[in-house]
């Protein structure tokens, strides 16, 4: 009788189609501690492969896990139950930058700084930045519209993808949208595909909207004494008719470790570090930096340095992006976690989590997106092994993400629903709206073979 392993050999060819213990190992978690092994992993080339494995698992009924660059942090890319990890890695090619039409035409393994990197050799702009870009892929940015520093003011992956080409679990394309910058025909399937999390299909292309890149960057780095201090001068800045490109918030724990990791000496000074970025044309750049300086300065900020230009911003970048690596660095897991709040609850929020640290004995480290309250709250554990321990790490995450929902925020906004926050998904939708999930999927994917064992299931 022939594996599941020949049947794809004979569809896909052998190079496509790997049952080796590293490619199953590698292929079994993403970023977060979850891993269940495939009983094989695909690793496709041509949306023709996609279809095809679809088309075989949909009539066999077996399960699907479409895979990335697997450096997700909710375990949306685990293969839960088995089946087949179907890898779009290989599928790694920008396929056309027309500036005249201003889009980017990718596969969906072609990672987000490289068509960052390639766009801004051109004098263009594809704005969306997780902290992953290095090595995140596109495909895995529009399963989960991923987001970045960078969206307060210019939006999330949804914002720029203008059209899709989707493999449905019974093998057939779907193509929505396309190449205008302006398109209501029919439904919005596009849409329907970003942030659906590998559940409905599998994006095998996209049409990517690019815009002109700003001439001009310029950032201030402040610390204060409290965090309170801190938001008070994000509603300040905003409040005076700012719109930073990027506005980002740390609060002491996370500073504490960036001292221990990085050193004294780059690290900003205080109990809360407040990062704003702006950018345009060189002339009101220049001023409004020095405006914001002079606004941050009078908020009572203990210290302020300003950057002007690409790389001065960059260094202060590096210092951002090194927060995870400093939290990392303390020898203990981090349970990253991306909830929103609104804006007006970030003191709340960081209060909150000084109460979860005092009662359950987990350092806590809050940092993040403070512009549209996407904070990431990073609840560090020592081990997950530990039932005690883990139990106690689930206690406090039940709080959060209750509280949250409470606060009416949102358990996810950039890292996707996928494993991790599966428990409170009911809890944070209405039982209109989780029904509306069900119908989707019961449509586009009878059998459940696509992505199971996630949040619908």
């Amino acid at each position: 009788m022939a594996s599941l392993a020949d049947d794809l050999i004979s569809l896909l060819g052998p190079e496509r189609v790997s049952v080796s213990d590293s490619d199953i190992t590698a292929h079994s978690t993403d970023k977060w501690f979850a891993s269940n092994p495939p009983q094989v992993v695909v690793h496709a080339e041509t949306t023709e492969d996609v279809s095809k494995v679809l088309r075989y698992a949909n009539e066999h009924r077996i399960p699907v896990t479409p895979q990335g660059s697997r450096v997700g942090y909710v375990g949306g890319c685990v293969p839960v139950k088995g089946g087949i990890a179907l890898s779009v890695a290989r599928m790694n090619r920008i396929k056309e930058i027309a500036l005249e039409d201003g889009v980017a035409v990718v596969e969906p393994g072609v990672i987000t700084g490289d068509l960052q990197k390639a766009v801004r050799e051109l004098g263009w702009f594809y704005p969306p930045d997780p902290a992953s870009l290095k090595e995140c892929s596109l495909g895995g940015n529009v399963a989960t519209n991923a987001g970045g520093p960078r969206c307060l003011k210019y939006g999330v992956t949804r914002s720029y993808v203008l059209g899709l080409e989707a493999v449905l679990a019974d093998g057939s394309v779907v193509k929505a949208g396309g190449r205008c910058h302006k398109n209501k025909t029919g439904f919005d399937l596009v849409g329907l595909m970003v942030g659906s999390e590998g559940m409905l299909g599998v994006v095998t292309e996209a049409t990517l909207r690019l815009i002109p890149h700003p001439p001009m960057r310029a950032m201030i780095s402040a610390g204060f004494n409290s965090f309170a201090e801190a938001a008070n001068a994000v509603q300040r800045i905003l409040g005076s008719g700012f719109l930073p490109s990027a506005l980002e918030i740390a609060d002491k724990f996370t500073l504490r470790a960036a001292r221990e990791y990085l050193g004294e000496s780059v690290t900003p000074q205080g109990e809360a570090h407040l990062l704003v970025e702006i950018d345009g044309q060189e002339n009101s750049v220049r001023g409004e930096i020095a405006t914001l300086s002079k606004l941050v300065r009078d908020l009572g900020c203990i210290c302020l340095q300003e950057a002007m230009g690409e790389s001065a911003c960059e260094a202060f970048w590096k210092l951002r992006r090194e927060f995870s690596y400093s939290l990392r660095n303390t020898g203990l897991i981090k349970l990253n976690e991306d909830i929103v709040v609104p804006r007006g609850r970030l003191v709340d929020l960081v209060d909150f989590a000084e109460k979860l640290q005092a009662q359950h004995g987990f350092p806590v480290a809050c940092f993040g997106h403070a512009g549209d309250g996407n904070i990431h709250v990073n609840i560090m554990v020592p081990t997950m092994d530990d039932p005690a321990i883990r139990e106690r790490a689930e206690e406090a995450l039940d709080q959060l993400f209750r509280q949250v929902i409470a606060w009416n925020g949102a358990i996810t906004g950039e890292h996707g629903v996928g494993i991790a926050k599966k428990r409170w998904w009911q809890e944070a939708v209405s039982p209109a709206a989780h029904q509306t999930h069900l119908q989707l999927k019961a449509a586009l994917d009878p059998n459940g073979i696509l992505n199971p064992g996630k949040f619908l299931g």
